[in-house]
């Protein structure tokens, strides 16, 4: 009888946890003991029910774990592969998400039970070591969560502009695209994204942008890639700039100070983590205005921009269950010093 057989690996560690981060451009898959011992890590594409279809989705999502088990030296084909799946992910913002992404995981067998859960809820354990607090995401687009002490929530709807949402690394882009072209036009003020825009794409003007994205010979998704450059001008000096850039930080400030008026927390002290690709800018009166705004609501807040990646967060969700409440001091500590950005191996 082979020793890797259910999960259980040569030198006797045992996949408790197989946690998943699921964004609309990748997919981060870990595979952790109990202890908190990092057995095999993976990214791949978006396994993305919205992006690529549920069939497909979790095809290409028992996958990635059969490929973090083959490089933990686990059984990649047995099944359950561990004794929790905590799934969290962008586009889980209904309970009908929810329940369409159970219907899925269950006939995969890849655990025996199953979190599933917003990818606000990774960011905010992967981002502090409490389990509640407030949690901002600001990718390609915005969501928040809150949690009290209690384990009461405050969540958002999240579906973009049909449900009042403004901010992310979509919306700045096509507000630096839009400051551009109205430079170059005469319609609106001076602005140094009127010369940065179009040389991002090698072209002499704005308008070419536009005309490019309009004949399609520039995929008009690209228009995200121009966000950084809102903050490269903001920080250069540029009005323009930095009034998108304030617009962010003032909608990062109405999410979070929302959540917490909702759970009564202006008065407690817990981590407003900030969490998003978005959060990535060096500009630090972005964040001065972000900690003033916050602080307005509620001042013994601290606010924390996460680096570890949102997978972290991930498993110790799972942890924290299977430790019966939150996982111990030192099985945390553990998991955030194995499961890096550099532990996470890209697939072909």
């Amino acid at each position: 009888m082979s020793d890797r057989v259910n999960g259980a690996s040569p030198g006797g560690a045992r996949a408790a946890v197989l946690a998943v981060d699921v964004g609309n451009s990748k997919t981060d898959v870990a595979l952790v003991a109990l202890d908190g011992r990092v057995l095999g890590a993976v990214r791949g594409p978006t396994a993305s029910h919205q992006q690529v279809g549920g069939d497909a989705a979790f095809e290409r999502l028992a996958s990635f774990a059969e490929a973090a088990a083959h490089q933990g030296g686990l059984d990649a084909g047995a099944r359950p592969l561990a004794e929790l799946v905590a799934y969290a992910g962008a586009g889980v913002d209904l309970p009908s998400d929810e329940r369409l992404i159970a219907r899925h995981l269950t006939p995969i067998g890849l655990a025996s039970r199953a979190i599933i859960a917003n990818d606000c809820h990774a960011g905010l354990r992967a981002g502090t070591r409490r389990t509640w607090g407030v949690c901002v995401i600001t990718g390609s687009g915005m969501n928040c969560l809150g949690v009290d002490r209690a384990g009461r929530e405050a969540r958002f709807l999240s579906l973009g502009e049909i449900s009042g949402d403004w901010g992310g690394g979509g919306a700045i882009g096509m507000a630096v695209l839009e400051a551009a072209v109205r430079a170059d036009e005469g319609r609106g003020p001076t602005t140094l994204l009127a010369a940065t825009v179009p040389a991002h794409f090698g072209l002499a003007r704005p308008t070419s942008v536009s005309i490019g994205m309009y004949r399609g010979r520039i995929a008009l998704s690209r228009h995200r890639e121009l966000a950084p450059l809102a903050f490269e001008a903001a920080v250069a000096g540029d009005a323009v700039a930095r009034a998108i850039v304030d617009r962010q930080a003032d909608e990062v400030v109405a999410w979070a100070g929302a959540a917490i008026r909702r759970l009564r927390l202006q008065r407690a002290a817990f981590d407003v983590v900030l969490a998003g690709g978005v959060f990535g800018a060096s500009d630090p009166a972005f964040y001065a205005r972000i900690k003033a705004g916050i602080g307005a609501v509620a001042p013994a807040a601290t606010v924390v921009r996460t680096t570890a990646p949102p997978v972290v967060g991930a498993a110790l969700l799972g942890l924290d269950a299977l430790h019966g409440g939150q996982a111990p001091e030192q099985v945390e500590s553990r998991v955030r010093a194995e499961l890096t950005q550099e532990r996470i191996a890209p697939l072909a």
